[in-house]
């Protein structure tokens, strides 16, 4: 279970004030049988007046204490389950925000979301009954049965005789309906991951006409969590039923033994009136653990998927004598013998990859789709650690650098490129927060980004939608670049960053490049030769090896996997 303590610990004074409130509140609703039995034997029976409001009095004022009490209870109780939800929803975030890519595919965005969102939700709702409901139910159920035994010992054998048989209803109703919570929230995960797919790939889906196949496909996913929500459910409706039969049984069963003894003049008709009160409280307090008894089960089935994700270390983390690569000049990038496999993958992604990137240089990768070349910038960065082999940075083992002061050099501009709610000029800011609003600027102009962001209306005040929905690719790929831009890097990362924009924008895009790029590292995926064929090097991979290194012009002539390349994107003139 989710260790509460540590999320709590903030809000403890409002944890201390639900208890004393409840507490107080559990006092209150038991001492007002007693102030009833007394208005009825010593008031009413013999037509005291005064009596009666002068201990009606008391009542109203016990009455009054214990509404008061339980409105702040509530309020406490909320503040303190609502600021537990939010710790525990920032500390998964924060733990998630450290994960490498192997922990996202190990779990899913999908199921992320949900953990972080509908999993918590449902511990802080447990959260928030537990803290009105444990000192309250103990307390008055207890304390009931004190007094009814105070009252009457005798006729507090129907409560010897009722509780067992609650007890045992309940247990049976549990026992059946606890291990369907444990599913639901796998069901969960589903659906959110088809709503999420459906979202995400709407024109996709319109374009093939696939709405149909797709509406079915959530009907599954829904109905599933639909028919297994259902049962437990009915499980849980069928226990208000059961509870109350039992104690309109024993209610009934006290008015009958009560009748009898105050027939005999052994019993009073007010004690028998409190004494039905506590038995009431005393049941009423068994149901609110019922209740909660449904959803603890729930709740450990959150808990335990926070608590995976919390659990899980992530795999990439600073060593405990991290060099910072800050001071160490800058060396370029050096690839020495690395080979590396995605998890569970047969064959290795890429295998004994060896060169170098100096700085002022710019480096092209180029291959077949699977051949390794984003692999590499993934590597580059740290997202994967390498399996064997290593990768300097500045001549630092990129490994034995925090992943802060590696990442503060790199500039990457990814393959699909993201962007974030928000104006253009904060995304462009993203690449560096304190970016002035002329550098800001400059990085637009640089990749070209000004003249469509004119058009826009607002300028860079422009609302960019939920993952650049209202952009065309190629605008959203410029503003990557501006991102990467803005950032200065000494290291540039650009993954077939081009492949959106026609050949007159790429080619004012790469002259501007030149004159902010010309003293950092430059590696550049394409797919196309034209985009490469200016570099320093290029890089030929083919199932995750080089099949050759060089210029254009000598790739050409040695390198046959370049040359077919080439020969089906460019004519036999621009070969030759």
């Amino acid at each position: 279970m989710l260790k509460l303590a540590p999320f709590l610990r903030p809000y403890r004074a409002a944890v201390w004030m639900v208890l004393i409130l409840i507490f107080l509140q559990s006092l209150a609703t038991l001492y007002l049988p007693r102030l009833m039995s007394d208005i009825i034997d010593t008031g009413v029976m013999q037509g005291n007046v005064a009596y009666i409001v002068k201990v009606g009095g008391y009542m109203l004022s016990v009455a009054v204490l214990g509404v008061v009490c339980a409105v702040f209870a509530s309020l406490f109780a909320s503040r303190a389950a609502a600021g537990f939800g939010t710790g525990v929803r920032s500390r998964v975030f924060e733990h998630v925000e450290h994960f490498t890519m192997r922990e996202f595919d190990q779990l899913g965005t999908s199921s992320l979301i949900v953990r972080t969102t509908n999993d918590v939700m449902q511990v802080q709702q447990f959260v928030n009954m537990m803290l009105r409901m444990m000192v309250m139910a103990p307390l008055t159920a207890i304390g009931g049965i004190i007094m009814a035994v105070y009252t009457n010992a005798r006729l507090s054998l129907v409560i010897v005789v009722a509780m067992p048989v609650l007890g045992l209803a309940v247990y049976w109703l549990l026992g059946r309906g606890i291990r369907l919570f444990q599913v639901i929230q796998a069901k969960v995960d589903r659906l959110n991951r088809v709503l999420r797919e459906n979202m995400a790939g709407v024109r996709v889906i319109r374009a093939f006409h696939r709405q149909a196949y797709e509406q079915a496909r959530l009907d599954r996913a829904s109905l599933d969590l639909t028919g297994t929500s259902v049962r437990v459910y009915q499980m849980m409706a069928a226990l208000m039923p059961v509870m109350m039969l039992i104690i309109n049984l024993s209610t009934l069963a006290i008015i009958w033994f009560g009748g009898v003894m105050i027939s005999a003049g052994s019993m009073q008709i007010g004690n028998l009136m409190a004494f039905i009160q506590y038995v009431m409280q005393i049941m009423f307090a068994v149901m609110m653990v019922s209740m909660m008894s449904f959803m603890i089960p729930r709740a450990q089935a959150s808990a335990l998927r926070i608590n995976e994700v919390l659990a899980m270390r992530p795999e990439i983390v600073d060593p405990p004598q991290a060099r910072s690569a800050a001071g160490a000049g800058r060396g370029g990038i050096a690839f020495r013998g690395v080979s590396f496999r995605y998890p569970g993958a047969q064959e290795p992604a890429l295998s004994d990859i060896a060169f170098d990137v100096h700085p002022g240089e710019v480096t092209a990768v180029i291959g077949g789709t699977g051949a390794g070349k984003s692999t590499l910038l993934n590597l580059i960065a740290r997202f994967y650690d390498v399996e064997t082999g290593s990768i300097l940075v500045d001549g630092v083992d990129v490994r034995e650098q925090t992943q802060e002061s590696l990442r503060a050099k790199i500039g990457f501009a990814p393959q699909q490129a993201v962007l974030f709610t928000g104006t253009i000029a904060e995304n462009i800011r993203f690449g560096r927060p304190d970016a002035t609003d002329g550098e800001v600027e400059r990085a637009a102009q640089v990749a070209q980004a000004t003249e469509f962001i004119a058009d826009l209306g607002a300028g860079f005040s422009s609302v960019i939608a939920q993952g650049g929905a209202n952009l065309s690719g190629g605008q959203k790929q410029r503003l990557a670049i501006a991102r990467a831009v803005v950032r200065k890097p000494e290291i540039y990362l650009f993954d077939d960053s081009f492949s959106a924009l026609d050949y007159r924008t790429d080619a004012r895009l790469r002259a501007a490049l030149e004159n902010e790029i010309a003293d950092a590292c430059v590696i550049i995926v394409a797919q196309r030769v034209t985009a490469v064929k200016n570099a320093d090097r290029i890089v030929v991979l083919e199932d995750g090896r080089i099949a050759g290194m060089g210029r254009h012009a000598e790739l050409l002539d040695t390198c046959a996997v370049y040359r077919e390349i080439a020969a089906l994107q460019l004519s036999e003139e621009e070969i030759a």
